[in-house]
């Protein structure tokens, strides 16, 4: 589950919690909540419930305003990711196949990623543990809108991690890779890993993919063109 930076930690009571004000439309409006109604499907008590919303409101996951006859809540974009994250792991007990497709269009990145991706700490993690080595550059693909969810339900994959690593002049962060198929126009390339390190410039829209080819020339990209990335638990 992802958390803000210092937040307290918010555990199953306040995800159950959660997904009661999910189920009253508190994703998409605001909802009136009293906490003794929150109590009774909790099988919990006013104060408890009134303790599960205050730390749901620490972590960022909701936002509120007491009135006088209960308080009017809203669920945060952090709070939709954290629900989705759960929906996710439901999906992978229940269903054999779990996938997650996204859409965006190809972009001009800022030149990072072939510097970082041929440091010999990273190339030797790709090839052993992706199977290949990189082409030196990555594919940068903005998002549309409303992709929140998918990128939630992406975080809750198992990824293969690469390992941070050390020179004589700095420290180098680690990441993580998810297996990906990238389709355009009806053509898809595999085998590509979405990359996401631990630390970066981008915004949480921005997707940089890595190939042992270059993405653009395979697929005949230009900045702008259409690609739908499909990431599969595998």
């Amino acid at each position: 589950m992802a958390e803000p930076a210092g937040a307290p930690a918010v555990g199953y009571a306040e995800l159950a919690a959660l997904k009661h004000l999910a189920l009253d439309g508190a994703l998409t409006r605001t909802t009136k909540v009293s906490c003794s109604d929150l109590g009774s499907r909790l099988d919990a008590s006013n104060q408890t419930a009134s303790r599960r919303l205050q730390s749901l409101e620490d972590a960022d996951y909701v936002e509120r305003e007491l009135v006088s006859d209960g308080q009017l809540v809203s669920i945060t974009k952090a709070g939709e990711q954290a629900l989705a994250a759960e929906y996710e792991d439901y999906r992978r007990v229940f269903e054999s196949d779990a996938e997650v497709s996204l859409n965006g269009h190809v972009t001009s990145g800022m030149g990072e990623g072939r510097h970082y991706i041929t440091l010999s700490g990273y190339m030797e993690q790709f090839r052993e543990r992706l199977g290949y080595e990189p082409f030196p550059g990555t594919l940068n693909v903005e998002l549309e809108a409303g992709s929140d969810r998918e990128l939630a339900s992406m975080g809750s994959f198992e990824a293969v991690p690469i390992d941070g690593w050390e020179d004589e002049e700095r420290t180098y962060g680690p990441a993580v890779c998810y297996p990906a198929t990238v389709e355009a126009d009806g053509e898809r390339y595999e085998p590509s890993h979405v990359i996401s390190p631990e630390r970066t410039h981008h915004e949480d829209d921005q997707l940089e993919l890595i190939a042992p080819a270059k993405l653009r020339d395979e697929l005949d990209l230009a900045d702008g063109d259409t690609v739908t990335i499909h990431v599969e638990e595998r």
